[in-house]
């Protein structure tokens, strides 16, 4: 029988998706006794679990001592979507060689419902598709070690809060990008797959740039600024 996971492992794993999944935006106080009961455990795992996103850039601490979710600058979010491009380009040339007809036709798919939400206006379909799309070219690089590497890089929060304020213009060009790359993958050509790879991720960045230069700045107690204008 598989051991149940530690509390602090289960703490750890609830809090980090609800960063990632964004239930817990940047700035969100971050309360040991509220995360104990949403958790089920006591407030010892939590605050390991604490330490622990901490130490992967998704807690931040107050010279008080009080924990809210980190909220990056520009700075840290432009060297994650470098790390990222590098990497993910990486794993699609990788891909390209070693990808399966069957894993080409589950993104013909994925992104075939990519599709569907963006004509919807389906951000949240458009997220699932999106993310499925990118963790399928990733199995099919076939490497546990850039597995783990583009695990600890991450996006999902600031994929959110890019694709939030996409307009039907730049969700359909994230379906094109993903387009050349299934072509890439069928021809087997592991430089046009990297270098299309790459490319999405760089945009991608410079999307977040620009909606973030127009959302407001939060405070660690997760409010917005009194004077900051309504995104």
């Amino acid at each position: 029988m598989a051991r149940a996971p530690r509390a602090a492992d289960a703490a750890y794993a609830r809090i980090r998706a609800l960063i990632a999944g964004g239930e817990l935006a940047p700035g969100a106080p971050l309360r040991e006794e509220e995360l104990a009961a949403l958790c089920g455990v006591s407030r010892t795992p939590v605050r390991e679990a604490l330490m622990r996103l901490e130490q992967d850039y998704l807690v931040r601490r107050t010279d008080g001592q009080r924990s809210y979710v980190a909220d990056w600058s520009l700075d840290d979010i432009a060297e994650m979507f470098a790390l990222r491009a590098m990497l993910e380009g990486h794993a699609a040339a990788r891909a390209a060689t070693r990808i399966t007809p069957e894993g080409l036709e589950a993104l013909r798919r994925l992104n075939a419902r990519l599709a569907s939400a963006v004509a919807a206006g389906d951000t949240e379909g458009f997220l699932a598709a999106n993310r499925a799309f990118h963790d399928t070219v990733l199995g099919a690089a076939q490497s546990p070690r850039l597995a783990a590497m583009i695990g600890g890089l991450v996006e999902q929060p600031v994929v959110r809060r890019t694709a939030v304020r996409y307009g039907a213009r730049e969700l359909g060009q994230s379906h094109a990008e993903h387009e050349a790359l299934i072509e890439a993958f069928a021809r087997g050509d592991a430089g046009w797959a990297e270098s299309v790879m790459a490319g999405h991720i760089r945009r991608a960045f410079h999307a977040f740039a620009d909606a973030s230069r127009a959302a407001p700045a939060r405070s660690p107690d997760g409010s917005a600024p009194a004077r900051a204008p309504r995104s």
